[in-house]
């Protein structure tokens, strides 16, 4: 190795070596000089042949359009493109004939370069090998009278194809800062790019020819129907692209595995047809992207409603758009995906762990138009958990886009103490207990809002514990069963026990679901109610609750628990109620019915009726709140009803100045009250007001102490501590504490007495009293009541005053009595 450098060395010293640099450097400048001069000769060539030239472009140009061009100037590109020349035309504008009619420029550049053959160009042939436009708009247009402006081009002569091929072709093109636009009014549709760069080198095979297209451009329109909106809008688009022609077709095909359109990454296959009436084409999509990113590419009319929805993965999507650039309406759009343990964000929440398969077309009948009201979207095997409940979807279809209709089947088995994810505790909570849901579903959409709904199927829950927070209840071993049909739920099965009651229930709401979602104030929840004991006091408590208030829940889009409360508060609920044995405080009834409406958060009752204290009382009334208390309206009839035992249970009405040990009969009565009643179902009562008539039969007073210190002077060899009654009757006008007192007659064994006057269950108390002191035991033989009424008076009659001093009932003559 030593001795070859050694033996380089020598040689290169060598005079030899010496001459054949000196020569090769001499054949290099002559190449280069050969170069300039043959530059030169070109553009010596050109100057002097330029008007020669220009006639050969422009024939070359008119000889295959119909329209005009102008050009404004044509310069030499000195040494661009050696060996061929460059020439440069400048500000070109190029019309077809019927520009006076559309106004749409065909073609307007501040520059267009064209690189040229020059043995062409010695034989007076325009052979191009290059076109280069910049600065440029290009428009194609079709009008809605069908008119169009790429008319320009006339027909090609039927010649020999190798000829053709040599001298009509082109091989290379190269766009820069290009506007290109093609308006097709007939047919809604619109294509507006800015195109940044595009470069292509053409390989031709006869009249075929494929090439490798660079592309980047500004997408500022991609509408196939400018109704409905521009894909891609404002995105830049840039790849490599191959791109093939058919001459036997007269199609192009275009694919490309690694297109960038925003930041996205598509795989794309396209066929275009060239035909003149009927121009068909196919693109097929393929990329993994994410949801809202994929949203952002597509229409208004797509894109304004998907994004009411997410997907937080990125998702595998495959969609093929075919359809027909001269035909009116949208394109045949066709998509595919598949979700697998995803988190779907919805107007009303997140699903969780969801998986499932979904299609779209916007031609679902295929008989008919592409468009909105076609479209349908179907998921197939969809799973997911909302909060923490799961369910499944085996199939659902989101049909008709313009009067969306939602239809399928929901399946679901929990644990019910999972609800306690979705409705707040306050209102709500849950324990025990198993849920099934099995319905099929169909329902109107309309800005995201359900209409007409209609689902049928059952849904039971078996052993729950449930506590509803605004009116403080718990509700142990429930069942429920439920039955959705076309027309009603069916409410087959209620069963529930709180503290004290065991309820048994079953109903049924017609148009529930509608009027669920539009009118709950117009729904009607018809219920029969069986208990075999009921508190009626715990019951008015339930509905008189001042505890009663707005749960408020967290601002997480979810309005599940709201939406419920407001129907559960707005909706109207007729309750057919029936006890074997219920209670008021210390009233015992049997055998109770009532119709019970609850509406606009008022208690309704009618048909009252129970057994109690030895006879039966009948009743209809109404509670309507009022702050933090609830005004109560009733009537009631008394038939036979133990006097003594009927005080006692009402507390004696807060009556002081006897108990009911003091009374025995029985009480016949109608009462027409009102009054108020406190939380929890408890009288108030000084408030009552209204009229009271009552007669009580076989009664005695026993130990009435304003009539024993009568008797003490007056009859002192009667027995007036026990007092049997043959009548006992009257007439009341409450207002309050006041109670004023009409025609009240007592006939007993001891002494007659008529009291007029005003009691008071507080101080106020002023009663005249009549007391005729005949002995009554006299009359016990008078059968005619006329006769007896006429003795009754006969003799010494007392008129007294029984008044309050003090809190006290003293008793005063009455020197003003009648």
């Amino acid at each position: 190795m030593k001795q070859f450098w050694k033996h380089s060395s020598v040689y290169s010293e060598g005079a030899s070596f010496r001459k054949i640099i000196k020569y090769t450097v001499l054949f290099f400048l002559g190449l280069v000089l050969l170069f300039f001069l043959s530059a030169i000769g070109l553009a010596f060539y050109f100057n002097h042949n330029k008007a020669k030239i220009v006639t050969q472009i422009n024939a070359k140009i008119n000889d295959n359009i119909t329209g005009t061009i102008h050009i404004n100037d044509i310069n030499y590109k000195f040494l661009k493109g050696f060996p061929n020349m460059t020439l440069a035309l400048s500000q070109v504008e190029l019309r077809d004939s019927l520009y006076f009619l559309h106004k749409r420029t065909l073609l307007k550049a501040d520059e267009i370069e064209i690189r040229m053959n020059v043995l062409g160009l010695l034989h007076n042939e325009i052979s191009i090998d290059k076109i280069e436009i910049q600065r440029a708009t290009i428009h194609l247009y079709k009008g809605k009278d069908g008119i169009v402006n790429t008319a320009i081009f006339r027909p090609k002569a039927k010649i020999d194809k190798s000829k053709s091929a040599a001298t009509s072709t082109f091989n290379e093109i190269v766009f820069d800062e290009v506007h290109f636009i093609s308006e097709n009014q007939l047919g809604n549709k619109l294509f507006d790019f800015n195109i940044i760069a595009l470069r292509s080198r053409i390989d031709f095979d006869n009249d075929n020819w494929n090439t490798n297209l660079y592309l980047k451009t500004l997408a500022k329109s991609m509408a196939f129907n400018t109704q409905r909106g521009s894909f891609i809008r404002d995105k830049i688009v840039e790849g490599v692209l191959k791109v093939s022609f058919s001459d036997a077709k007269n199609k192009i095909s275009v694919a490309t595995d690694k297109l960038l359109i925003g930041e996205e990454i598509f795989n794309i296959k396209a066929n275009f047809s060239l035909h003149k009436n009927k121009s068909p084409f196919d693109i097929a999509i393929k990329t993994t992207i994410l949801w809202q990113n994929a949203s952002a590419l597509l229409s208004a009319n797509i894109s304004d409603r998907i994004n009411q929805f997410n997907l937080k993965k990125p998702i595998l999507v495959l969609c093929t758009i075919i359809g027909d650039m001269n035909a009116v309406g949208d394109p045949e759009i066709k998509v595919i995906t598949k979700i697998k343990n995803n988190e779907l964000k919805i107007p009303d929440g997140i699903i969780n762990d969801c998986s499932f398969e979904a299609s779209f077309t916007n031609q679902y009948v295929k008989t008919t138009a592409c468009n909105d009201v076609n479209s349908t979207i179907t998921l197939t095997n969809f799973e997911g958990k909302y909060k923490t409940i799961p369910f499944k979807i085996p199939i659902g279809i989101i049909a008709n886009f313009e009067k969306t209709i939602v239809a399928g089947t929901f399946k679901s088995d929990f644990e019910v103490s999972r609800l306690n994810e979705i409705i707040p505790k306050d209102f709500m909570h849950f324990s025990d207990g198993q849920a099934n849901v099995n319905l099929d579903f169909k329902f109107g959409v309309s800005n995201l809002r359900i209409q007409k709904p209609l689902f049928t199927g059952n849904t039971t829950v078996k052993n729950a514990v449930i506590y509803y927070g605004p009116r403080n209840l718990t509700f142990v071993k429930t069942n429920i069963d439920l039955d959705f049909t076309e027309k009603a739920l069916i409410i087959k099965k209620i069963n529930f026990n709180d503290r004290r009651n065991a309820v048994f229930m079953h109903g049924k709401i017609d148009n529930f679901l509608t009027l669920y979602y539009d009118n709950p104030e117009k729904m009607i929840v018809n219920w029969d109610i069986y208990a075999p004991f009921l508190d009626v006091k715990q019951f008015a408590g339930v509905i008189t609750n001042a505890n009663h208030k707005k749960i408020i829940t967290k601002k997480d889009n979810n309005n599940f628990s709201d939406k419920m409360y407001s129907v559960i508060d707005k909706c109207q609920v007729l309750l057919n109620l029936k006890a074997d044995k219920m209670v008021y405080s210390k009233l015992e009834a049997t055998n109770a019915n009532a119709l019970v409406l609850l509406a606009n958060n008022q208690l309704i009752v009618k048909n009252g009726s129970v057994a109690s204290a030895g006879g039966t009382i009948t009743f209809d009334g109404k509670l309507t709140p009022d702050s933090d208390t609830f005004l109560l309206q009733s009537n009631a009839q008394i038939n036979k009803v133990d006097i003594a035992k009927f005080l006692a249970a009402f507390n004696n009405f807060g009556i002081q100045s006897f108990q009911p040990k003091n009374l025995k009969g029985l009480l016949n009565a109608s009462a027409s009250v009102s009054g108020r009643l406190l939380s929890g179902g408890q009288l108030k009562t000084n408030s009552l007001g209204g009229t009271a008539k009552f007669d009580v039969k076989n009664g005695a007073l026993i130990d009435f102490k304003p009539l024993t210190n009568i008797g003490k002077f007056a009859f002192p060899f009667r027995e007036v501590n026990n007092v049997v009654f043959s009548d006992l009757l009257g007439n009341f006008k409450i207002n309050g504490d006041l109670v004023t007192v009409k025609d009240l007659k007592v006939s007993s064994n001891i002494l007659n007495l008529d009291v007029d006057g005003v009691y008071s269950f507080g101080s106020g108390t002023n009663l005249a009293m009549t007391i005729p002191l005949r002995n009554p035991k006299k009359d016990e033989l008078i059968t005619s009541n006329i006769e007896k009424e006429e003795k009754r008076y006969n003799g010494v009659v007392l008129y007294l005053l029984a008044i309050d001093e003090g809190g006290k009932i003293k008793i005063r003559w009455n020197k003003n009595h009648n």
